[in-house]
């Protein structure tokens, strides 16, 4: 399960942007094409945060769609996985341009420490 290290890694920097702060939430943008297990990201989440300053924090996951660009027509478009044509000129070589990130977003910490 790599989800444990991309949280860990994830928890990691959150942590560090907060100066030390409690967190109260983290915000992650999950491509369906990162190969992460969204069950398992929290799993990972629930499992590491006791004893740390994200103790009792929120995971909120962003899904995205696979995001293309044609190169025949100039469209940009979303599509579920799997199904990559152009829904305008529908062409099949479009040039993947999102759905493959791990992003942290944003954290939340509380107004007064």
């Amino acid at each position: 399960m790599h989800e444990l290290s991309l949280m860990n890694n994830l928890l990691t920097d959150a942590i560090a942007a907060a100066n030390g702060a409690p967190l109260r939430a983290l915000k992650v943008r999950v491509g369906p094409l990162s190969g992460v297990v969204i069950e398992s990201l929290q799993f990972a989440f629930d499992a590491l945060t006791p004893g740390t300053p994200a103790e009792g924090a929120r995971l909120d996951i962003e899904e995205t769609a696979p995001l293309f660009h044609c190169p025949h027509c100039q469209t940009s478009y979303t599509t579920p996985v799997g199904n990559y044509q152009c829904p305008a000129c529908l062409a099949t070589d479009g040039e993947l341009r999102g759905g493959c990130e791990l992003d942290l977003i944003s954290i939340e910490v509380p107004d007064h420490v």
